[in-house]
C-alpha cells in the first residue's frame, strides 16, 4: 500500500460501518473537520454525520477532531457541537497532531483510525502516524484555493480506486 492510499474509501462519514470499526479493534476515531464533518458550503454538520458520531461514542469508541484550520475557536466550537475534543493547527500531513490526540485519548495507534477527505493531508498524516485511514468524498465542492490545487493531484492518486458506494 502506498503512503497516499487509504485503507478504505467511503462516500461520507456516515457510510462507515460500525462493524468495520469493531473488526479493526478501533478504540479511537480521529475526524477531520472541513469538508469531512462540516461542509465548507454551509458550515453545518449534516444530521446523518451527527447521528454517526453519536453511534460511534455509544459503541464505546472515543472521538477527536483533528483540523489544519487555524481558527482555533471555530474548530473548538465545531468539536464541541459533536461532543468531542479537538486538535487545531494540526499541520497535517505532519503526524504530530495524531500523536497528540492519541495521547489525550490514551489509545495506541494500532487501535485508531483517521477519517478525512484529502489524500495529501489526512491520508498522508494518518499513514505517517501509523493509524488506519479512511478517505471520504468532500462534503462540498467549495474549497480553499490551494486545496483545489491539491484536488488535481488527488485525481491522479485516486485513479482506479473504488469507493464503497461503487462510484
Amino acid at each position: 500500500m502506498s503512503i497516499l492510499e487509504a485503507d478504505r474509501y467511503f462516500g461520507s462519514v456516515d457510510e462507515i460501518p460500525l462493524a468495520l470499526l469493531a473488526d479493526w479493534g478501533t478504540r479511537a476515531v480521529l475526524l477531520d473537520r472541513d469538508n469531512t464533518c462540516f461542509p465548507r458550503s454551509t458550515w453545518q454538520v449534516p444530521q446523518e454525520i451527527r447521528d454517526w458520531v453519536d453511534a460511534v461514542r455509544a459503541a464505546g469508541i472515543a472521538t477527536c477532531m483533528i483540523s489544519n484550520n487555524f481558527h482555533g475557536g471555530e474548530v473548538r466550537a465545531s468539536a464541541a457541537e459533536l461532543g468531542m475534543d479537538c486538535v487545531h493547527h494540526a499541520m497535517k500531513p505532519a503526524p504530530f497532531a495524531v500523536d497528540v490526540a492519541l495521547t489525550r485519548l490514551g489509545v495506541p495507534r494500532e487501535q485508531a483510525v483517521l477519517v478525512g477527505d484529502q489524500v495529501f493531508t489526512d491520508m498522508l498524516a494518518g499513514n505517517l502516524a501509523g493509524v488506519r485511514t479512511i478517505l471520504v468524498r468532500p462534503q462540498s465542492r467549495r474549497d480553499l484555493w490551494y486545496t483545489q490545487l491539491f484536488r488535481l493531484g488527488e485525481r491522479v492518486v485516486l485513479r482506479g480506486k473504488t469507493y464503497e458506494d461503487g462510484r
